[in-house]
């Protein structure tokens, strides 16, 4: 029998060990495919991704090429996103966003909460109602009510269009309210014509706070009845941070 060094046998006893125990570690439950137990860290930039058979990514956690980090899930069928955490552009906060199922384009937000005003929500938009009263028509000189609404705070930003009517050589003034006050006034002066006015400013308030507006007018100069017309008052998400209430 050929001589074999003693270290050779030492080394091959010692291979035949690792193979026992890799052979026993591919018995061990559970499978390398689960986790039962314990954290798993992706860290440093790396990313999770799921993807459809065909290769659409379903879902994806971690840092995103733009360096923001996120969370997002998107359709099997295309691939479009359907809900975000983060990945916005130009905006600090880490927005979260329902998307609708259009492709392309045509693909938008249609929940998400405010990109520069923290405590409110973004979209959807939300209508403010408001009911005429008997004052809409006046010939009054003394401030009177035209029309009367209120809501619960969601959004950040106020939206509301008005238009008046005075009469040849009548000049009216119009306001709008809310529980701290005037917002904004304005004179309105169109001879046997209207006048327009839209108003936006961030909303006075905090979120779901109770408010109440109020539109009234009155004649400045001249005598003749006046009209006031609410063309639409509501609440939208800011479109920069110079919009976010203070």
């Amino acid at each position: 029998m050929a001589y074999v060094p003693q270290d050779v046998l030492d080394r091959l006893a010692a291979l035949e060990r690792e193979v026992r125990t890799l052979r026993g570690r591919a018995q061990i439950r559970p499978a390398m495919n689960q986790i039962l137990a314990g954290d798993v860290r992706i860290g440093e930039g790396g990313r999770l991704i799921c993807e459809a058979p065909d290769g659409t990514r379903i879902f994806m956690t971690g840092q995103t090429p733009e360096g923001d980090w996120a969370v997002g899930m998107a359709r099997a069928t295309g691939g479009t996103p359907a809900l975000t955490v983060g990945d916005e552009s130009g905006v600090a906060g880490q927005m979260i966003r329902m998307w609708n199922r259009a492709e392309g384009t045509e693909s938008d937000v249609i929940v998400m909460d405010d990109g520069f005003a923290d405590q409110f929500l973004g979209r959807p938009s939300m209508p403010i109602p408001m009911q005429s009263t008997a004052g809409q028509e006046t010939s009054n000189t003394a401030l009177t009510t035209a029309w009367t609404g209120a809501t619960r705070l969601m959004n950040a930003v106020l939206y509301a269009s008005f238009e008046t009517y005075t009469p040849a050589g009548v000049t009216a003034n119009v306001q709008f309210e809310d529980n701290d006050g005037v917002i904004e006034s304005w004179t309105a002066n169109t001879s046997n014509g209207w006048t327009a006015h839209e108003i936006t400013k961030p909303v006075r308030g905090k979120f779901f706070d109770h408010r109440n507006y109020r539109l009234k007018h009155n004649v400045k100069t001249g005598s003749g009845a006046i009209r006031t017309n609410c063309l639409g008052v509501y609440t939208r998400n800011t479109f920069s941070a110079s919009e976010a209430p203070q």
